[in-house]
């Protein structure tokens, strides 16, 4: 699974790499490194014809959900099944998005400690995470209220063959950037082609992926900051008690 990422880069860096023409998010935030379910994160999809840079909550709510506490439980959903699994169908098959990320989080267990390692693109560049999106009307309110409907997302993944799949068995999907406006496009609904288009995030090829360990500080979500992507123990070679 993924379930804690960094999303440190400017606004105005992330309109810029997606080429989003329209900005749905308020103003800027300050950098996060320590992305944790529930909280509202950056996603890239088209709107009203348009690619918008917009802010959802991550997990998403399936429209038919009595209330939104189900987003907790919803935060991937799996490559393998996304397409037909109720919860997520309907989203896969209309409302897909991009989630940009600097790296993600995943813990392996070593020595009976759960032991976290920070996975990055080893050039430095941005992971698009492959995403599903969805609305739900929050009948308590006017539907003219600002708070009538809720945005919310989830990162799809899928089984990690190569070494990232050393330290857990699951791993981000990403779309390349060659395929965003197929990926966004709201009528496409060639569920084959959609499927090929994600790729796993892998330790190989030109945006292949490493990874180092990092300070068990990252485990609470109350601590931030750029520490928690600090490597931890020899910084000259991060990753190299796996890869």
């Amino acid at each position: 699974m993924c379930g804690r990422f960094v999303s440190a880069r400017k606004r105005l860096e992330l309109l810029e790499e997606f080429a989003a023409t329209r900005d749905a998010v308020p103003a800027d935030r300050d950098a996060d490194y320590n992305v944790a379910p529930t909280k509202r994160i950056y996603t890239v999809l088209t709107h009203k014809d348009e690619r918008e840079l917009r802010l959802v909550r991550w997990g998403l709510v399936p429209s038919w959900a009595k209330d939104t506490k189900v987003g907790a439980r919803m935060i991937n959903a799996r490559a393998e099944t996304v397409a037909v699994k109720p919860s997520f169908r309907a989203a896969f098959a209309r409302r897909r998005c991009l989630i940009p990320a600097d790296g993600y989080y995943e813990w392996m267990t070593e020595d009976k400690v759960k032991q976290p390692y920070y996975i990055y693109r080893t050039d430095g560049g941005i992971l698009a995470f492959a995403g599903i999106y969805e609305l739900w009307r929050d009948s308590q309110v006017p539907e003219d209220d600002e708070n009538a409907w809720y945005w919310s997302a989830s990162i799809i993944t899928t089984q990690a063959e190569d070494e990232i799949g050393r330290i857990h068995d699951r791993t981000p999907m990403t779309i390349a950037p060659d395929d965003w406006t197929d990926w966004l496009d709201p009528a496409n609904n060639e569920k084959e082609m959609l499927l090929t288009v994600m790729r796993p995030a892998t330790s190989s090829g030109s945006r292949g992926l490493t990874s180092y360990k990092v300070s068990t500080e990252v485990n609470s979500v109350r601590n931030n900051g750029a520490s928690l992507i600090e490597p931890l123990g020899d910084p000259e070679s991060p990753g190299s008690s796996l890869f």
